[in-house]
């Protein structure tokens, strides 16, 4: 036997050890040593508001700066020690090579999953992992198979754009008829749910809907279940965009009363970028064609990830134990005091118009706004540039909104009073009133 065999297969003998070992690893960060527990007896709203319990959880963060992070929707930064499980996996990876990939972590990646299923509540043949919830909702929808021609499906001025762009190519893909809504500004609970009911009774030849939780343009929460009910009762399927609410509102995979969804992993989780997961309740599957042809073997085959990052795969367990150190309850009820410290202090510029909805049930960490008349994508765009020159802030244009583009204002767990009051002091001056 030559001696590269030799090594080859003493390494596949010492595969459960090696594994083992990054377990550990991988495990010991879970105590995140460095952040103290919350103190006990304390409600979320309680916890919300004491800055030095999130001043620690802030020191978790490496984060530059050069400028206020208000943009923390687009993803969200990983907290040291998952970027440690990330580094350290990154380097077993290159070691390990193409051994690694092929011998070593599918094994490692089921166990991911299945701490990933137990996270979400949902049985470990209900999910797969994917780079990100765009590429699982786009794969349900295009994969759907219960659609007839002359048939419609329902999508909304809220919901993602590469969804949107996804459920009208299912006229050429289909032959079925895409129907858009527009929820009103501004919107309660009552409207969201009286906008839903009448496209339902309007369009009798609805199969399938797609909803999204907490929407990117202006941070609404839908009411899923409930209009997910309406839905049900006529017979429409519902698959749900929950990108934006796993990690920021206490989410049920398997409550929501929808057999298919998108989940992100790299937002309010903050797993490295470039992951995500689908889900598909048991019973379901067969109603999502394999994708491109694969060979049927169950909800793995309804979505091809190529090669993918292997290491940011299996950083995800550090990235669910610091977030379940915190808490989603807790982390939710901080970003809504954060959002109200910033809208509570302009509500009354005459020359802003704020964006998504008041009531607390509706409301997630992201909101929006628009100077008074300011409605294009340019004007939005400028705004936001200005911010960003004038003051230091970051934030982001949004388009697509039936009623006009925005600015949207995102802040992460690790934001402080402080910058949101930077951001207060630039939208005076924008509006005239300072």
């Amino acid at each position: 036997m030559d001696g590269g065999r030799r090594r080859l297969l003493r390494g596949a003998a010492l595969m459960p050890l090696a594994v083992g070992a990054v377990t550990a690893a991988t495990a010991a960060t879970a105590d995140v040593p460095d952040l103290p527990e919350a103190p006990a007896g304390r409600s979320p709203a309680q916890l919300a508001g004491d800055e030095a319990y999130w001043a620690a959880v802030a020191a978790q963060y490496d984060l530059g700066d050069d400028v206020v992070m208000l943009d923390n929707g687009y993803w969200g930064a990983m907290a040291r020690p998952v970027l440690q499980a990330y580094t350290q996996a990154t380097a077993e990876v290159n070691r390990g090579n193409a051994w690694f990939g092929r011998v070593a972590f599918p094994q490692r990646m089921r166990e991911v999953q299945r701490q990933l299923a137990g996270f979400l509540g949902v049985g470990e043949d209900e999910v797969v992992l994917t780079r990100g919830a765009t590429e699982a909702l786009q794969a349900l929808i295009g994969g759907y198979n219960r659609l007839r021609p002359g048939d419609q499906v329902l999508y909304a001025d809220i919901d993602y754009d590469s969804t949107i762009t996804a459920m009208r190519w299912l006229r050429a893909r289909r032959g079925v008829e895409p129907v858009a809504i527009a929820l009103p500004e501004p919107c309660g609970h009552a409207q969201v749910l009286e906008t839903y009911a009448q496209a339902l009774q309007r369009n009798p030849r609805l199969k399938l809907m797609l909803l999204t939780q907490v929407n990117h343009r202006n941070g609404m929460l839908l009411p899923v279940a409930e209009i997910a009910a309406m839905a049900r009762a006529r017979g429409v399927d519902v698959i749900v965009d929950a990108a934006h609410a796993i990690g920021q509102v206490e989410t049920r995979i398997d409550a929501l009363g929808a057999d298919f969804a998108g989940i992100n992993l790299h937002k309010w989780i903050g797993a490295p970028v470039g992951v995500g997961a689908m889900y598909v309740r048991r019973g379901r599957v067969a109603d999502i064609d394999p994708y491109m042809g694969d060979p049927d073997r169950g909800i793995a085959s309804r979505v091809h990830t190529g090669t993918a990052n292997f290491a940011a795969f299996l950083a995800l367990p550090a990235a669910l134990a610091f977030h379940q150190r915190i808490g989603t309850a807790a982390k939710r009820a901080r970003l809504l005091r954060l959002r109200d410290h910033w809208r509570d202090a302009v509500r009354a510029l005459p020359g802003l118009q704020l964006l998504g909805p008041d009531e607390p049930r509706l409301s997630s960490a992201i909101a929006s706004f628009r100077l008074s008349g300011q409605v294009t994508l340019e004007q939005n765009i400028g705004v936001a540039r200005r911010l960003l020159e004038e003051h230091g802030v970051f934030t982001v244009h949004r388009d697509g909104l039936a009623h006009g583009a925005c600015v949207r204002v995102t802040p992460g767990i690790f934001t402080a009073p402080a910058q949101m009051d930077r951001l207060v002091a630039g939208l005076r001056r924008l509006a005239g009133a300072a």
